[in-house]
């Protein structure tokens, strides 16, 4: 089973940067695609960003496509989401989430293709 922990959110100024980091432990992670979501009150969650296993398949959303990449550390057992030029609209709790099938070269967008998931970290960006 594998543990997922987000760090690097918080409160940044429309046109600045964050990244976000997940740290995971247990499981396989060098193994399995890691997906980031995100997720405002009232509303489902949403795909942000893939990456495959070994880093040769990334997919980012249409609505970050451009400001945001998604990378991993396999050594560190760690994948990043690096923000840029950061919006009022990309406000919301960011999840880092493992996906169920191991060893796979493609990319889920949906929640259900994931199966462990980190308890989120807040991110706001004043206008």
């Amino acid at each position: 089973q594998v543990q997922l922990v987000e760090s690097g959110g918080g409160l940044v100024q429309a046109g600045g940067s964050l990244r976000l980091s997940c740290a995971a432990s247990g499981g396989t992670f060098r193994n399995t695609a890691m997906g980031w979501f995100r997720q405002i009150p009232g509303k489902e969650r949403e795909f942000v960003a893939g990456v495959n296993w070994n880093s040769a398949r990334t997919l980012a959303a249409d609505s970050v496509k451009g400001r945001f990449t998604i990378s991993r550390d396999n050594a560190k057992n760690t994948v990043y989401l690096q923000m840029n030029s950061l919006k009022p609209e990309d406000t919301a709790v960011y999840y880092c989430a493992a996906q169920r099938l191991p060893f796979t070269q493609v990319v889920f967008t949906t929640p259900p293709d994931y199966a462990y998931w980190g308890q989120g970290t807040q991110v706001t960006v004043s206008s």
